[in-house]
């Protein structure tokens, strides 16, 4: 299908609507209502196309396939003439260290009388080592439950309180309470916030000086089943720095129902006691009586990736940025398959980095924003989201004057939707800015249908959001002008089920784009908006990273 560049008028946006709360009603428009700006880019189908080919190799960081990519995002970004990220160079140098474990000892606890129970790699639990260091040994480490390991300041809640972990293991419970109980005032109910991801809990074990940390894994919980835990590769990596991951836990992992269902019993309780138990603000630590030792051989490998950065100067403050991010990584090559062995990541996520080309030419075309435009293509996003991670720590524009960013990570390729789904939704101020636009096109902003999922901290712009910025992650949903909402969601689960992160997430040119374009019109008239206004959009009150922002904007 050829798509037409049409002309855009971006009515200027007051500061009030910047900041209006964000409307709880959401009304989908009628069936009969036109559809409107399918239209944005005649060359982003292009874009897509040669980005998710099998030229590119997969695009897996450190390979030939990286250096094809990144060759290609720098010629568009030149031709398009965006202002290099330093001096001549688009590049921006992400050191990245590969942790192989190559032998993992059975986790062995040894209870009060002395008696052991072998827990087996991979059949009983997982564990690997993000230090970056040949050898680690966990031995006669005291093993204690702590709850969901959260501490949560902005709803009362420390499952560390009174307690010092250092040197042991700590147990916990995946997700957070909210799930739990499905209660919106517990947190915020069925919708996963930050404290009941696995990375957080991990992060906060080493912050209270554990030695190792354990998630119980349950597939409802977690979102996905063991299988997924230890058939995925235990090769980790990670961002390379002085001192090699010695501030993170000796040990990660996680251990299976039935393995952890054994060890509660051991000590004559249960998993359903303890998270009854685990529940209440008033929850105090349950030591386990057994003493955890596991031994990790790693291999270490130094890679070098790139990031590829292209901004538009601002013509009044060139020193405050929007930033629009995609991940140009995927998972390149695998040679051991009898027939397609290219993993092309065309949803995922070609089509994000086609926006961030076709969004880019639009500003380029149009007068420079008051206020600077940064695009960023970033790498290592599937093994960690480590390129954005890095940066975040390492930002062309300081993070205390970044405005927002738009992350576009899995393009809509079914057609318009009626829905625009926002992950976090309820998050940011954001959100009401996105609606004005949205009705605009006869649509309406929704949840995604799945918040117990946590999607929200699984992409790149979580790595800005945790430093305080406000980051809108949102795309097309499920509701389709033409097909209906079942037939949407049907394509969701069909997608997840038969394409992604397989070799069959290919570019078809019998997609319908459509829905893509309005798309990239919201994308492109809320970061205008932001780019040409004197507002700072902020977290709505309660959420995690509204002190952060606070304290950023405090400085200002």
């Amino acid at each position: 299908m050829t798509l037409q560049f049409g002309p855009m008028l971006v009515a200027a946006l007051s500061a009030s609507l910047l900041v209006a709360s964000c409307s709880k009603q959401n009304t989908p428009p009628q069936p009969e209502q036109p559809l409107l700006q399918t239209s944005f880019n005649a060359n982003f189908a292009g874009y897509f196309q040669k980005i998710a080919s099998d030229e590119m190799q997969g695009r897996a960081p450190a390979t030939k396939g990286e250096e094809l990519t990144v060759q290609y995002l720098e010629q568009q970004y030149a031709r398009i003439g965006l202002t290099p990220y330093s001096g001549d160079s688009y590049r921006q140098s992400v050191p990245v260290v590969q942790i192989d474990p190559v032998k993992v000892s059975a986790l062995t606890l040894t209870d009060n009388s002395g008696a052991n129970t072998t827990l087996t790699y991979k059949t009983d639990m997982m564990a690997w080592s993000t230090r970056m260091l040949g050898q680690i040994d966990v031995a006669d480490s005291d093993v204690v439950f702590v709850g969901y390991g959260i501490v949560a300041p902005e709803y009362n809640w420390n499952d560390y309180a009174g307690l010092d972990v250092k040197g042991k293991t700590v147990v916990m419970l995946v997700n957070d309470p909210g799930y739990a109980t499905q209660d919106p005032q517990l947190f915020t109910g069925n919708a996963m916030t930050y404290y009941g991801r696995w990375t957080y809990k991990y992060e906060e074990a080493a912050r209270q000086g554990a030695a190792m940390a354990l998630i119980v894994h349950e597939t409802d919980a977690a979102s996905y089943g063991w299988n997924v835990v230890a058939g995925t590769s235990p090769i980790r990596f990670e961002l390379a720095n002085d001192n090699k991951n010695l501030h993170k836990t000796e040990v990660e992992g996680w251990l299976s129902l039935d393995a952890a269902e054994k060890l509660f019993a051991a000590n004559g309780t249960s998993l359903e006691q303890l998270r009854q138990q685990a529940l209440s603000k008033d929850f105090k630590p349950v030591a386990l009586n057994a003493k955890a030792a596991v031994s990790i051989s790693n291999n270490l490998r130094e890679l070098s990736s790139s990031n590829v950065i292209g901004y538009i100067e601002g013509s009044e403050k060139p020193d405050e940025a929007i930033i629009y991010m995609a991940h140009w990584d995927h998972f390149g090559l695998d040679f051991s398959r009898p027939d397609d062995k290219v993993f092309n990541g065309a949803q995922d996520n070609a089509g994000g980095v086609a926006a961030l080309l076709a969004l880019a030419e639009q500003f380029k075309a149009g007068p420079a924003p008051k206020r600077s435009v940064a695009f960023l293509a970033v790498t290592v996003e599937e093994r960690g989201l480590l390129g954005s991670a890095w940066y975040a720590s390492n930002p062309l524009f300081a993070l205390d004057k970044t405005v927002a960013g738009i992350n576009m990570d899995v393009i809509n390729v079914y057609g318009p939707m009626r829905d625009v789904m926002v992950f976090g939704y309820g998050s940011s101020e954001l959100e009401p800015i996105l609606e004005k636009y949205a009705q605009a096109q006869n649509r309406y902003i929704a949840p995604e249908p799945t918040p117990q999922d946590g999607f929200y901290y699984r992409s790149d712009h979580f790595n800005l959001a945790k430093k305080g910025v406000p980051m809108l992650y949102a795309r097309g949903g499920v509701d389709s002008f033409i097909h209906g909402k079942d037939w949407g969601l049907e394509q969701r689960r069909i997608y997840v089920r038969d394409y992604y992160h397989k070799v069959n997430d290919e570019f078809d040119p019998n997609w319908d784009l459509r829905g893509a374009q309005q798309d990239l019109h919201l994308y492109y008239q809320v970061g205008h908006a932001l780019a040409n206004s004197d507002s700072w959009p902020n977290w709505y009150q309660g959420k995690e990273f509204r002190a952060v922002r606070d304290a950023s904007l405090s400085a200002q």
